[in-house]
C-alpha cells in the first residue's frame, strides 16, 4: 500500500529564522548542495552571507525523509567520484580540502559491485577498473583495444566546458567503439546518472560522469544522506553562516544590469553585493522577470519515477548482490521522455545495503528508477495519482526482475516519488532533477552580480554539485 510521506523536521541549528540582518556580501538562492558548499567557502573567509531554503529541510533532491521508524534518502543511489582515504587527488579531494572537511566526516562506503545488464550481456564493475576492462574484453574482444582509446581520450576535469567538449558522445564515443551495443551500455549508466536532454549528451559531460562513474567509482555514506547533509550545515552554521529555512523567493529586483533585493515569498527584502542561485538558469530568469533570456529549446525533459520497496529481508538473501543494476530491455538504449507515465524498457536498481559499511546494515531496501514524463503525471487527479503510483510500482518492480531475482515476494511497504516530487522540492521546471538542456558551465548571468551553481552551471550529482558552489564562489565570489 502507497501512503502520502512526510518531510522528516529537524532539530536546531536546522532552523535558522533571525531577521538581524537585512544586508550581506551575498545571498545564496538554495540550500541543496551547490548552495551549501558555497555558503561554507564564503563563511571561511568571514563573509556575511545568508543561504535562503523555501523548504524546511535541506538538499533538495538529494534530501530524505521519515517512513515507518527510518530515514529514507530521496535521489541517492550512490555518491560517484569515490576515493580511498589515502588518496588526495582527485574532485573528492579537492572538495574536502575546499570545505576543510575530513574524510572520516563522510564515512563513504564502497560499492561491492554493480553491473549494466542488456539482453544476453552483462558488464561488470567495481572500483577498480579492470574489472570493467576485463568485462569488456571477455564480451567484445575486438573492441578492447578501442574501449582503452576511448579511455585515453576522456577529456579530463581542466577542459570543462570548453567549447571543444561540447560535441555529441554518442557521435564521439561512435567515432572510437564500432560496437554499437557495447557503446549503448556505456551510454546507459552515464545518461541516468547526468542526462539532462533526450538521446544524448555533452562530450565534455560525458567524460566527466565516465570518470566519476567507472574510473573513480561509486560510494554511499553510512545512514545515508542525512550525515552529509548534518555536516555540511553544521559546518556553515559554525563558521557564521545564516540559513533561513521556508524563506522561499518570490523576485529579484533588478536596476540596471544589477540584482538591488532579494523579495521573499513573506514580503520581506533582503539586500546583497552579490546573489548565487543554484535555483536553475530558467528559475532564476523569471525571478528577475527576464522571460527573454529562456530559449524555447531549453526546458530539461528528462525526469523519474521512483519506487521504494521496504523488505522484510537482505537483498543479498533473496539474491540480488550487487550494489547498483543499471538495465535495459533491448541492444539500443532509448533515452527519451516517455510518452507514457514511466518507460518500463529500463531502469536502476539500487541495494543501499550492498556497499562496503564493515559491519551489517539491515536497511532492507530496494530503489527502483525509471524514466519518467512529468506533464502525464501533472494531467492527473488526485486520486488518479494515487491510483498511477500504485500501480506504476508493480510495473516498475515486475520490469525490474526481468534483470534481477524477483524480490516482490519479501516486500512489506512500498513508497514512490514522481516528476512532481522532483518539481516540488527542487523546483526543477518539468521535474528536471538534471535541469536545464543547455549549461552555463561559467555560471554567469546577464546581470553583473547574479551568478548560477548547481545543475544548470553543468556539473551533475552530489560531488559535481558540491563543486559547483565551490568552483563558482571562488570564480566570482572570493576574488
Amino acid at each position: 500500500m502507497l501512503r502520502s510521506r512526510k518531510r522528516l523536521s529537524l532539530p536546531n541549528p536546522w532552523f535558522l529564522t533571525s531577521d538581524s540582518f537585512v544586508n550581506y556580501d551575498t545571498i545564496i538562492i538554495g540550500a541543496g548542495m551547490s548552495g551549501l558548499a558555497a555558503g561554507i567557502r564564503l563563511a571561511h573567509y568571514e563573509k556575511r552571507v545568508c543561504l535562503l531554503e523555501r523548504h524546511r529541510v535541506v538538499g533538495g533532491l538529494n534530501s530524505f525523509y521519515r517512513r515507518g521508524g527510518r530515514n529514507l534518502d530521496v535521489g541517492l543511489h550512490a555518491m560517484t567520484n569515490y576515493a580511498p582515504k589515502d588518496l588526495r587527488t582527485g574532485p573528492l579531494g579537492k572538495l574536502l580540502r575546499q570545505l576543510r572537511l575530513a574524510w572520516d566526516e563522510l564515512a563513504l562506503a564502497p560499492q561491492l559491485g554493480s553491473a549494466i545488464r542488456f539482453p544476453g550481456v552483462e558488464l561488470r564493475f567495481t572500483n577498480d577498473f579492470t574489472v570493467l576492462e576485463t568485462e569488456v574484453r571477455r564480451c567484445f574482444p575486438r573492441q578492447i583495444d578501442r574501449f582503452r582509446r576511448l579511455v585515453s581520450q576522456l577529456c579530463g576535469y581542466d577542459q570543462f566546458g570548453r567549447p571543444e567538449t561540447h560535441r555529441s558522445a554518442r557521435a564521439c564515443v561512435g567515432e572510437i567503439l564500432t560496437e554499437p551495443l557495447l557503446r549503448e551500455m556505456l551510454l546507459c549508466p552515464v545518461l541516468f546518472y547526468g542526462g539532462a536532454r533526450e538521446h544524448d549528451i555533452d562530450f565534455g559531460q560525458f567524460s566527466i560522469l565516465f570518470r566519476s562513474i567507472f574510473l573513480e567509482g561509486l560510494a554511499r555514506p553510512l545512514a545515508g544522506i542525512r550525515r552529509v547533509l548534518k555536516k555540511l550545515v553544521d559546518k556553515f552554521t559554525t563558521l557564521g553562516g545564516e540559513l533561513r529555512l521556508r524563506a522561499g523567493v518570490s523576485r529579484l529586483t533588478v536596476e540596471d544590469d544589477r540584482v538591488t533585493g532579494v523579495m521573499l515569498e513573506n514580503g520581506a527584502v533582503l539586500e546583497a553585493k552579490n546573489v548565487l542561485s543554484s535555483a536553475g538558469w530558467r528559475e532564476t530568469m523569471r525571478l528577475c522577470a527576464a522571460d527573454d533570456q529562456l530559449p524555447a529549446d531549453d526546458p530539461g525533459r528528462m525526469s523519474i519515477v521512483e519506487a521504494v520497496s521496504m523488505l522484510d529481508a537482505p537483498p543479498r538473501q533473496l539474491g540480488i548482490g550487487q550494489s547498483i543494476v543499471f538495465y535495459n530491455d533491448s541492444p539500443q538504449f532509448h533515452y527519451v521522455r516517455p510518452g507514457g507515465l514511466v518507460d518500463h524498457r529500463s531502469g536502476v536498481v539500487c541495494a543501499p545495503d550492498n556497499f562496503d559499511y564493515g559491519e551489517p546494515l539491515p536497511e532492507n531496501l530496494l530503489r527502483i528508477s525509471a524514466l519518467a514524463n512529468h506533464d502525464r503525471w501533472a494531467e492527473l487527479k488526485p486520486e488518479e495519482y494515487k491510483t498511477a503510483k500504485r500501480q506504476e510500482y508493480s510495473r516498475m518492480a515486475a520490469a525490474a526482475v526481468r534483470f534481477v531475482p524477483d524480490f516482490r515476494p519479501a516486500v512489506a511497504d512500498t513508497d514512490v516519488f514522481t516528476p512532481l516530487t522532483i518539481r516540488r522540492f527542487t523546483g526543477h521546471e518539468g521535474g528536471a532533477p538534471y535541469g536545464s538542456a543547455v549549461k552555463r558551465y561559467d555560471g554567469a548571468t546577464p546581470l553583473r552580480n547574479l551568478f548560477l551553481c548547481g545543475n544548470d552551471q553543468g556539473l551533475v550529482g552530489i560531488v559535481g554539485a558540491l563543486l559547483s558552489g565551490i568552483s563558482i564562489t571562488n570564480r566570482y565570489l572570493l576574488k
